[in-house]
């Protein structure tokens, strides 16, 4: 078997959220910090596995208090959280172009299951010669399952942040030149 290592290229990808605000609007956000690895056995996206590190501290939703507080412990307290984690547990083909990508998501220390609907938007060779392969997945996981728990209720009944986070994620990747050893 040929297991070839994909670095990601985060440069040219990306980790977007929304949630509900105040029940009517979306605030959006991103990560700005994180790595990650994709290992494709046999040139075979539809058997890889990917291994994602986020650097917590790097969430950015555009509004400075807004992710001052997020950082704290009333959200992702980044001081004793400073990494969230994704681990690839399984891949199944759905269709030619899609696959479903079960893993682990770890949040402050909570370690749930979440599955990917992934769209393999395909490869291309770089200027430089390098290849490179491209994907888009979505998710929805409910913050408080990984004890994102603050809330405010409103004076007309609802809450100031919503419980389900919707993630689109967009990753470009390059694969790896092997190296051989003496």
């Amino acid at each position: 078997m040929n297991t070839e290592r994909w670095e990601i290229d985060s440069s040219h990808s990306g980790i977007h959220f929304s949630v509900r605000h105040l029940v009517i609007a979306k605030v959006r956000g991103q990560f700005r910090r994180w790595t990650g690895t994709v290992v494709v056995p046999d040139n075979d996206f539809g058997r890889a596995a990917l291994d994602v590190v986020i650097d917590t501290a790097s969430i950015d939703t555009g509004v400075a208090d807004r992710d001052t507080h997020l950082r704290s412990a009333d959200f992702f307290d980044v001081e004793q959280f400073p990494e969230i984690t994704f681990r690839s547990t399984g891949v199944t083909r759905t269709a030619s172009d899609r696959l479903r990508l079960d893993g682990d998501l770890t949040i402050k220390g909570v370690t749930r299951t979440v599955v990917l609907d992934v769209e393999q938007l395909g490869t291309a060779k770089d200027p430089w010669g390098n290849e490179r392969a491209a994907f888009s997945a979505t998710t929805a996981v409910d913050r408080k399952e990984f004890g994102l728990t603050w809330n405010q209720v409103l004076e007309t009944g609802g809450v100031m942040v919503g419980d389900r986070i919707e993630i689109a994620i967009d990753i470009e990747a390059v694969r790896q030149v092997a190296t051989k050893v003496a």
